[in-house]
C-alpha cells in the first residue's frame, strides 16, 4: 500500500458522489483512485471533482488493474452483496453504507464469507454513531450521572421523499438508523419491534401510509419510541430525548442564528441528511481511513453490527405489514467480532 490510501468508490450517486468528494477535498491520507460505476454520464460528473480518476464499471475489473488499497460501497443496497463478494475475494477494506445487505440471508453470507480472512475487513456505514451530539448522549448514558435510562424518544423526520421511496423503506431505509444507534446507544439489544399507525398525513404520497410510530423494547427494559415521518414539509430533522432516573437530555435540536423578527422567533433548519451529519460523515470517512493506514481496517460498526439490523429490519417489516408484536432473534455473536 502507498502512503496515500488508493480508495475505489462504488456508486456514483448522490451519496457517492458526496463520499468522493469528501475524500478528495476533506479527508487527509486518501485519495479516490476509481469510481465504480455502471451509468457514464454518472461516472463522469463524479469524476470531475476528483481529476485523474480512473472509471470502471465493475469492481472487478477495478481489482483487477490493481488501482485499489480499499472500498467504498455507496451503491443503492440491493446491490451491495454483488460488490462485499468481490471485495472480500480481493482482502480488501471495505466502509459499506448501510444496509450491509437488504436481508439477514446475505447478510449472515457476509459473515461467513468474512470469516475466512485474519480479522474483520467491513465497517458499515451507520454514521449516527460519529455525530458529536450522539457521541455525548452515549457517555452521559454510560456515565450514569442522572442514573439509569429508562426511555428514548426518538425523531426522524424528512421534508418529503423521492417517488423511489416506497412504504418498507420506512424501516429499511429510515428507521434503520435508530436500529443500529439505539442498542449502541442504551447498551442493550432491541428485543421486540411493533409499529403503530397514528392518523394519515394527507400530504403524503398516496403510496404511502405514513407517519409511523415504531416501538422497541431492549434487552435491558429501556423502551423506546420513534416517530418516523417523511412529508413534515417544514425540513429535515432528527432528535433524541432520554429519560433518566433524575433527568432529562435533548439532542437534535436546531442550531445557529436566531432571528426576531415582526413578532416571530425563527430558527433555520436542515432540509437533508446531508448537512445535518456532514461533521459526522467527514469524522467517519477519516477514521476508517487512519484506521486502514494503521492496519486495524475497521473503527466503527461492523459487518456483525450490520447483520443485527439486518434482522431488526425484517421484524419492522413484519410489524409494518402484518402488525402486533414482533420478537428478534438473532444467533451468538461470533468470537470474530468479539
Amino acid at each position: 500500500m502507498s502512503n496515500e490510501l488508493r480508495v475505489g468508490v462504488v456508486g456514483a450517486g448522490a451519496m457517492g458522489a458526496d463520499h468522493i468528494a469528501r475524500i478528495t477535498h476533506r479527508t487527509s491520507g486518501a485519495a479516490v483512485s476509481a469510481i465504480i460505476e455502471p451509468n457514464p454520464d454518472r461516472a463522469a460528473a463524479a469524476a470531475e471533482s476528483a481529476p485523474g480518476t480512473a472509471t470502471f464499471t465493475r469492481i472487478e475489473d477495478a481489482i483487477d488493474a490493481g488501482t485499489v488499497d480499499a472500498v467504498l460501497v455507496a451503491t443503492p443496497g440491493q446491490f451491495h452483496f454483488p460488490v462485499l463478494e468481490p471485495a472480500l475475494d480481493a482482502r480488501l477494506p471495505i466502509l459499506c453504507e448501510k444496509p450491509l445487505t437488504q436481508d439477514s440471508t446475505s447478510s449472515w453470507a457476509v459473515l461467513e464469507q468474512e470469516q475466512k480472512l485474519d480479522r474483520p475487513h467491513i465497517q458499515v456505514g451507520f454514521m449516527r454513531r460519529f455525530d458529536p451530539e450522539y457521541r455525548a448522549l452515549r457517555d452521559v448514558i454510560a456515565a450514569g450521572d442522572a442514573g439509569e435510562l429508562l426511555m428514548l424518544h426518538c425523531i426522524h423526520r424528512n421534508p418529503s421523499v423521492p417517488e423511489s421511496y416506497l412504504q418498507r423503506m420506512l424501516i429499511t431505509d429510515s428507521v434503520v438508523h435508530e436500529f443500529d444507534v439505539v442498542p449502541w446507544l442504551a447498551g442493550s439489544p432491541i428485543k421486540t419491534v411493533e409499529v403503530k399507525f397514528p392518523r394519515r398525513n394527507t400530504l403524503a404520497p398516496e403510496r404511502l401510509r405514513e407517519p409511523i410510530l415504531v416501538l422497541m423494547e431492549l434487552e435491558n427494559g429501556v423502551l423506546v419510541d420513534v416517530e418516523m415521518n417523511v412529508s413534515v414539509q417544514f425540513g429535515y430533522q432528527v432528535a433524541a430525548e432520554a429519560v433518566f432516573e433524575s433527568g432529562i437530555a435533548h439532542i437534535g435540536q436546531p442550531s445557529g442564528l436566531q432571528l426576531w423578527q415582526g413578532g416571530r422567533v425563527s430558527t433555520a433548519e436542515h432540509t437533508s441528511f446531508v448537512t445535518r451529519f456532514a461533521d459526522a460523515y467527514d469524522a467517519e470517512v477519516q477514521r476508517w481511513v487512519d484506521a486502514v493506514r494503521a492496519g486495524t481496517l475497521v473503527d466503527g460498526p461492523n459487518a456483525w453490527d450490520g447483520y443485527l439490523v439486518s434482522r431488526a429490519c425484517e421484524a419492522g417489516i413484519a410489524a409494518l405489514e402484518g402488525g402486533g408484536i414482533q420478537s428478534i432473534d438473532a444467533p451468538a455473536r461470533p468470537s470474530f467480532y468479539a
